[in-house]
């Protein structure tokens, strides 16, 4: 079995196309197991909205109770490039994904922080331990591709990294 980064945030259009095309590649490549490697784009203080911090942290929230990762993807993806709701708002969000996780918990986790210090940390993973520079970034077996910077990465990259 095989061992797949997929570094990515919601808020950027290049990580959406990458993560469509890599969840159709994946089909091909039973022997790799994806790990999921949220990071924000523009963290804060970066003036540069809308901020993702909740959104991602929900996503922990999502992994620690074992919610369906790839329909919480979906909707957060949705939530940004299509319906554009206000996810640095914790009710919003909370409301957004209402029937995927239990509104409630999900909404204290987020105003209470209780994933903010694991989203910051997996930043830090991304950005500090992996050199991730751009969105979306994928790691396996000593390997690497990283998206250029208003480019992305194509469906065909993805495709000759899988396979390498």
């Amino acid at each position: 079995m095989r061992h797949l980064e997929f570094f990515f945030d919601y808020e950027c259009p290049y990580c959406k196309r990458g993560y469509e095309d890599l969840l159709l590649l994946l089909k091909e490549h039973e022997d790799i197991k994806v790990t999921w490697r949220p990071c924000e784009s523009h963290p804060r203080p970066e003036d540069h909205p809308p901020h993702t911090d909740l959104a991602l942290q929900g996503l922990f929230f999502a992994m620690d109770h074992g919610i369906d990762l790839p329909a919480y993807h979906e909707r957060l993806f949705a939530a940004l490039h299509v319906d554009r709701i206000d996810v640095e708002d914790a009710a919003v969000l909370a409301d957004y994904v209402r029937d995927l996780v239990d509104r409630d918990s999900f909404h204290t986790a987020l105003v209470d922080g209780t994933y903010k210090q694991v989203q910051e940390d997996g930043n830090d993973y991304a950005y500090e331990e992996n050199d991730v520079w751009f969105l979306p970034a994928f790691r396996m077996d000593g390997k690497k591709l990283d998206a250029q910077g208003g480019i992305g990465v194509s469906k065909e990259e993805i495709a000759d990294f899988l396979k390498a």
